[in-house]
């Protein structure tokens, strides 16, 4: 078929652009993006008509397939790039957030590190064994003093430890 007069395209066009657009309706579920690819089928139609004129419903039909699966696929791969970007960024702020982490418990941890080095060798040991999950029953065997006495040594070191860490972050 020869490029099509306007007559021609005008009637082509109010003939089929309902069917058209209501197939697209249906294919990519959305009236606006419809409407723009319907444009897009006629435009294709005026740009390069079918050989054989008889066959135009069937062309269209082809063609309105085609840009809207293309369109879906579009999609398909905007939503996925989106989802590895985002994914992405995640990933990103959870390692800067972990590293910022590290760096301040580091930190922290030489902080405590010095104010135990304030403390007597007994109360250190007596705080990191507590720490470390010993029960005063085994604290009290690598002191050697006696088990009721734990409890009392443990307060005695986290109260100088306390007061400690107040007279370092005072000054």
């Amino acid at each position: 078929m020869q490029h099509p007069t306007n007559d021609y395209f005008k009637e082509v066009f109010h003939t089929h652009y309902p069917s058209v657009r209501r197939k697209l309706v249906a294919l990519v579920r959305d009236e606006a993006i419809a409407e723009d690819l319907a444009q897009e089928v006629f435009l294709r139609l005026y740009r390069n008509p079918p050989e054989e004129p008889k066959v135009i419903g069937a062309w269209l039909h082809r063609v309105l397939t085609r840009i809207g699966y293309d369109y879906l696929n579009k999609q398909a791969r905007e939503r996925k790039l989106q989802e590895k970007q985002e994914q992405y960024m995640q990933t990103t702020e959870q390692l800067s957030a972990s590293n910022e982490q590290t760096f301040i418990r580091q930190l922290d941890q030489e902080e405590v590190r010095d104010w135990l080095d304030q403390l007597s060798e007994r109360d250190r040991s007596a705080l990191l064994l507590r720490y470390s999950g010993y029960s005063y029953a085994e604290i009290a065997e690598q002191l050697q003093v006696n088990p009721p006495l734990v409890g009392t040594l443990l307060n005695r070191a986290t109260a100088k430890l306390k007061r400690h860490a107040e007279a370092r972050t005072h000054t």
